[in-house]
């Protein structure tokens, strides 16, 4: 169902449901959602890496499970704001980076938790559907919030309009993905980003990803204080004195993430 493994500071969450694309039950969401917060929790944990299993990064909603609601009359069964939102609202505010492996088909609410991560690395035969609009609901997992801010208002409303499938080549004219890869490198390719991001400055990251989610949505003023602020944090912690230090002796930095 969820796989958790931690190798070095990376920890690596596998949707583990390949004989259903890896779709989202109840079960799987919450199963999601507590192995994020261990890896948000743990120290020694410096980096995150989502992935699924077999031939889908995850199919969104398990519809067999939502029809089910529908028929016993318990609609979306609060799943949205139970599920959805926190694991959304986590991925986007962990003081950690967090790599999506796409190796496969991201639709719905599949495609918003690739969104929601800082970095994807797709397969060239991932492919991306937001299917909301299909099956006549409005978007979720904060797809709205974060679409329009890898492709702008106006792509993103087309996407989530017309509900066509985009293609690895596509995604990544668009600026969905960060990268495209063979199929058989792109968890490979998103370990080593992943590993390469655990062996950074940790809290530098965790102040940038907070600084870049508050200009997204503030005056130039405001993000002037903010960044302010956090360079103050940044400017006292061990990994900025270090690499100070290195700099000027013309060494490269090792950073210890404090």
């Amino acid at each position: 169902m969820i796989r958790y493994e931690v190798t070095g500071a990376v920890a690596t969450i596998t949707l583990d449901r390949p004989e259903a694309m890896n779709s989202l039950t109840a079960e799987v969401k919450t199963a999601l959602l507590e192995a994020l917060r261990q890896a948000a929790g743990d120290q020694q944990v410096r980096a995150v890496l989502l992935t699924g299993s077999g031939r889908a990064f995850c199919a969104g909603q398990d519809l067999r499970e939502h029809a089910d609601n529908l028929e016993a009359g318990r609609g979306l069964a609060n799943t949205v704001r139970e599920h959805y939102n926190p694991i959304v609202e986590l991925i986007t505010t962990m003081d950690k980076p967090v790599v999506a492996a796409v190796n496969g088909v991201a639709a719905g609410a599949g495609a918003s938790l690739a969104f929601a991560c800082d970095l994807r690395v797709a397969s060239e035969k991932a492919k991306f559907a937001l299917a909301f609009a299909g099956i006549g609901l409005a978007p979720d997992s904060g797809a709205s919030w974060t679409l329009q801010r890898l492709v702008g208002l106006g792509r993103a409303t087309e996407l989530m309009l017309l509900g066509e499938p985009v293609d690895a080549p596509r995604a990544l004219e668009l600026g969905l993905v960060t990268r495209v890869v063979p199929a058989d490198d792109v968890l490979k390719t998103a370990g080593e980003l992943a590993e390469r991001l655990a062996q950074g400055p940790t809290r530098a990251f965790a102040a940038t990803k907070r600084a870049l989610a508050h200009a997204a949505t503030s005056s130039l003023p405001d993000a002037l204080a903010v960044e302010a602020d956090l360079q103050d944090e940044c400017a006292a912690t061990a990994d900025h004195l270090a690499a100070t230090t290195s700099f000027l002796a013309k060494e490269r930095p090792t950073f210890g993430g404090r």
